[in-house]
């Protein structure tokens, strides 16, 4: 053994020799990297802010005290997520459900990509000699002990759906389409609806905040295990929500066609609790490392929601106690004009311009080109609400990610409220299994490097 140990260290000083770095301490080279803007962000530079209420607290609800905290950079969407975006991730999930669905059955059925009918969709590994030494190895040591007897199966993404009932390639391609959909008996109006239990995401998270604070001692991959935690959340929206919401009210139209139809496309989707929020932030991240990967880029950071202490300095736009995004402690400007969209007089809802929501991008952005901080949907932050939290959180990226908590930060008012839940600094919360029509969410990434900062 000795004699083993003793050539290895030859070996390896014979190839530090032979190598280009003069045998100096030079670093491991990776690729060049830069930093690569989002599609449909904007990069909010970190600073230093005065978090909470400067003025008086109006509702006397005394939970936002004056803070002096610092964030770091992050890019945000510059709109809240659409209802065409939600949709693109619905989608996503009903497109893998039913090829999932389809090359379970050819699997079940021993059909083959080449049989013809639902074989075209069998999994891509369906034949061995088509597995790379990798999937190889992690069929014998890792899926083939696991509980799911389908788990690291490939699904085929090539082979085009086919839509027209007509047009089913057979009996088997039938089945799996027909359990997509409600019963024949629960139709009405000729039409036959997706049965949208079935649109269920799975994925993993690691509570890193509770594995950071175990201090027991014992087996690192055991700690680790105890808290990668696995989910599925049904992703589409829950559209009642506008019947829900207001008692003696006729939204029956907002009900039937605000999700689905492509006049509502560019309005922020509404109906998606905390738990959707976050499901589809790992989807988008899943999304983009996937074509990261087939284009063998770096991976860059998961989206995610943000904290509440990044949302209320984004909503800010560099302005220091600001009232509003724009900075005064009007609602109108000079011309007499609303600059959001909200509830400006009791029972009136439409003096702004609009009833319900409006499009994502209406009205000027703040000065961190961030539409709709303020009105027209609140939204969903990361963190949990405690109504001491200001008294003692950090002073640095400040964020309350408590688990048991499940009452979540809630900010920027809605189309619903009057001009005091638009103001940056008010606080307010939801239950995370809660959805609302009021309610949406935008995300945000993690800027990497600490160059740009709002105090440079």
């Amino acid at each position: 053994m000795k004699k083993f140990i003793a050539l290895t260290a030859t070996l390896s000083l014979l190839i530090s020799c032979g190598s280009s770095d003069r045998g100096e301490l030079v670093g491991v080279r990776g690729k060049k990297w830069k930093p690569e803007k989002p599609y449909g962000m904007t990069l909010v530079p970190g600073g230093a802010y005065i978090m909470g209420k400067s003025d008086d607290d109006m509702a006397n609800v005394q939970d936002a005290p004056t803070k002096t905290v610092t964030v770091r950079s992050f890019y945000m969407d510059e709109t809240e997520i659409t209802n065409s975006e939600y949709r693109q991730f619905v989608e996503w999930v009903k497109d893998s459900t039913i090829r999932t669905r389809l090359a379970v059955l050819a699997d079940e059925q021993g059909l083959t990509p080449g049989s013809g009918g639902i074989g075209e969709y069998a999994f891509k590994d369906q034949e061995k000699e088509e597995k790379s030494a990798y999937d190889q190895y992690m069929e014998d040591n890792y899926y083939s002990v696991s509980d799911d007897p389908y788990a690291g199966r490939k699904i085929n993404h090539k082979a085009k759906l086919i839509q027209d009932p007509q047009k089913y390639p057979d009996e088997f391609y039938v089945e799996v389409m027909d359990s997509m959909y409600l019963p024949e008996s629960e139709s009405y109006n000729g039409q036959r609806t997706v049965d949208v239990s079935k649109l269920q995401f799975a994925f993993k998270w690691m509570d890193i905040q509770a594995a950071a604070k175990d201090k027991s001692t014992g087996n690192s991959r055991e700690k680790r295990s105890k808290y990668l935690i696995s989910e599925k959340v049904q992703v589409y929206p829950d559209t009642t929500v506008w019947i829900k919401d207001f008692s003696y009210s006729y939204n029956e139209p907002m009900h039937n066609d605000y999700f689905w139809h492509q006049a509502y496309g560019t309005y922020p989707v509404v109906g998606v609790n905390w738990k959707q929020a976050k499901a589809f932030c790992a989807w988008r991240t899943l999304y983009k490392r996937a074509y990261q990967k087939a284009k063998k880029q770096e991976f860059a950071n998961a989206f995610r929601l943000p904290t509440e202490a990044e949302w209320e300095y984004a909503a800010r736009g560099g302005i220091q106690s600001g009232t509003f995004p724009w900075g005064g402690p009007y609602a109108k400007n000079d011309r007499g004009c609303f600059l959001a969209n909200f509830k400006p007089d009791r029972g009136d809802y439409a003096a702004d311009g609009a009833l319900y929501t409006v499009e994502a991008d209406s009205f000027d952005p703040n000065d961190f080109n961030l539409y709709n901080m303020a009105g027209n949907v609140a939204e969903w932050t990361d963190s949990s609400y405690d109504a001491n939290s200001y008294e003692y959180v950090s002073t640095m990226n400040p964020n309350v990610s408590d688990q048991k908590n499940k009452r979540k930060v809630i900010r920027g008012g809605s189309w619903k409220d009057v001009a005091y839940f638009l103001q940056t600094s008010t606080r307010d919360w939801e239950y995370a299994d809660s959805a609302r029509s009021y309610i949406g969410f935008r995300t945000v990434q993690d800027y990497m490097g600490t160059q740009s900062t709002g105090n440079q």
